[in-house]
């Protein structure tokens, strides 16, 4: 009986800690092990991607320039059909960059309407009373130079019937005579082109007009403007970033123009210096030419002191002439070496690969304005691009 008890008490009493009884539930829960995944098989890489990978990658950066050159063409086809007004849009934006520390500081002192009306009619009477005393200057030597090129001219066919080149006196008249016919039988076709010419001056005088309009807005209310056009056309989200860039693009821009003005100002005085040194005829009109010149990177001041040179041979003689070679020699070298590094310091400075090709394009596309047009162009557009990489503060 107590025995019975204590079995039962045993079967049915208190389970011990460990104790498993059958049919009871775990005190974990048994899970089976997950599957493994397997990776999707992968595709056989082509040979050609194995042997060539350098193609590929070049394949890649082709494309990617194709269209970034076809952007740019399509830029220079649409500033094309509008030449006129990208143009003085242009050059006001050089007035401004010139003229803005002057306005700047007279506005400490004048209202500042006052003080853009003062920068801008003091900027053209200094130009106005440049160009009246170049004139002035061709004016009272015309006679005298008339006569010093006629000789000049003698001298260089005397020059020419010597060694190496042995032209003949018939030669050199049967040239004159086949200009003379020329001009003759192409009278109305020269006619017309200056017809032609005499509305591009037209044009030119319109799109002065519009370049110092839009000069007096640039000068008065430029931060305005921009602060406009940003809050209009951009997204919010992009305001801050392209603000950063516009302003990049703006210094790059204002840099360039006072820096290439200062190495055109540079150039022009040594220049008009030599010129007067040697007794060159027309030293002043050939100082302007060359300051007007040099804001064709690499080939404006060349081809400036190459058109003193001929002057030189034909008013001074070959010792002149060879003179003026010597000093496009050292100028030349003055600008590469010296100026340029030093003067362009606060601007984007471009390898002179990419100054020589830029130009190059520029005129292909623009001629005379493109090439003069091609190096503030892509120094901006580096700028805008090294902005917009750059992490904002």
């Amino acid at each position: 009986m107590g025995g019975g008890r204590r079995r039962t008490a045993g079967r049915n009493g208190p389970r011990r800690a460990g104790v498993v009884v059958l049919g009871s539930r775990p005190a974990y829960s048994v899970r089976p092990p997950a599957p493994t995944r397997k990776d999707p098989p992968v595709p056989p890489v082509p040979a050609a991607e194995r042997t060539v990978p350098w193609l590929r990658v070049a394949a890649a950066y082709a494309w990617r320039l194709i269209l970034v050159g076809v952007a740019v063409y399509g830029v220079f086809i649409v500033l094309g059909n509008f030449q006129l007004i990208a143009v003085a849009l242009f050059l006001a934006l050089v007035v401004t960059s010139v003229l803005r520390p002057v306005t700047d500081l007279l506005a400490r002192l004048l209202p500042r309407p006052l003080s853009v009306a003062v920068a801008l009619v003091g900027s053209l009477v200094l130009l106005l009373g440049l160009l009246a005393l170049v004139g002035s200057s061709v004016a009272d030597e015309s006679n005298r130079l008339a006569g010093e090129f006629r000789g000049g001219v003698h001298r260089i066919e005397e020059w020419l019937q010597r060694p190496p080149f042995r032209l003949g006196p018939g030669a050199l008249s049967a040239l004159q005579d086949q200009v003379a016919r020329y001009v003759s039988a192409h009278r109305a076709a020269l006619l017309s082109s200056a017809v032609d010419e005499l509305g591009r001056v037209v044009e030119l005088i319109t799109g002065a007009a519009l370049a110092l309009f839009a000069s007096v807005f640039f000068l008065h209310s430029g931060e305005r403007l921009w602060g406009w056009a940003r809050e209009q056309l951009l997204p919010s989200g992009a305001r801050p970033v392209w603000d950063r860039a516009g302003r990049a693009a703006w210094r790059t821009f204002s840099g360039y123009t006072r820096g290439i003005i200062i190495v055109a100002a540079t150039n022009a005085v040594l220049v008009g210096v030599g010129l007067l040194v040697l007794r060159v005829p027309l030293a002043l009109p050939l100082t302007l030419l060359e300051f007007f010149a040099a804001f064709v990177p690499l080939v404006g001041s060349p081809v400036a002191l190459g058109v003193a040179t001929i002057v030189a041979l034909a008013g001074r003689g070959p010792l002149t002439a060879l003179g003026v070679l010597v000093l496009i020699v050292v100028i030349g070298q003055l600008e590469g070496h010296v100026l340029h590094p030093l003067v362009m310091s606060w601007a984007v400075r471009l390898h002179p690969l990419v100054v020589a090709v830029s130009v190059i394009a520029g005129s292909i596309v623009a001629g005379v304005i493109g090439a003069i047009v091609a190096v503030p162009l892509v120094s901006v557009v580096w700028a805008v691009l090294s902005a917009l990489r750059a992490v904002p503060p």
